[in-house]
C-alpha cells in the first residue's frame, strides 16, 4: 500500500519541507535521540553523499594497490627463479671448470 504521504512515498522529496523527526507524545521520554537541525541534517546528507559517491573510487584505489602489491611479489619470486637458476649454471661451470683442471694436471 504506497499511498501518498507514507514513508516509501513521500509528499515530497525536499528535505526542508518533510515533517521534522521531533518525538510523539506517546513515547516515552528519553527514547528517542535530541533533534538536528535541518542545516545539520542537510550537512550529513551531502555528506553522506558524497561519501557514497567516492566509495567506487576507493574501491578501485584499494584494487589497483593490491594487484601491484601481487605484481611487486610476482616480479620478486621470478628475480629468486632466475637467480636459482643462475647460480646452479655457474656451479656447473665451475665443476667442469675443476675437472678440466684434474684433467690438465693428471696429463
Amino acid at each position: 500500500m504506497n499511498t501518498p504521504g507514507t514513508i516509501d512515498r513521500p509528499l515530497t522529496h525536499d528535505p526542508k519541507k518533510q515533517a521534522s523527526m521531533k518525538p510523539s507524545t506517546s513515547e516515552p521520554a528519553g527514547s528517542v535521540t535530541s533533534d538536528f537541525s535541518t542545516s545539520d541534517a542537510n550537512d550529513s546528507r551531502q555528506n553522506r553523499t558524497r561519501q557514497m559517491q567516492l566509495i567506487p573510487e576507493a574501491l578501485a584505489r584499494a584494487h589497483m594497490h593490491e594487484r601491484l602489491r601481487e605484481a611487486d611479489v610476482e616480479r620478486q619470486a621470478m628475480r629468486l627463479v632466475i637467480a636459482r637458476r643462475m647460480q646452479r649454471r655457474a656451479e656447473r661451470a665451475s665443476l667442469r671448470a675443476r675437472r678440466a683442471l684434474a684433467m690438465a694436471v693428471m696429463q
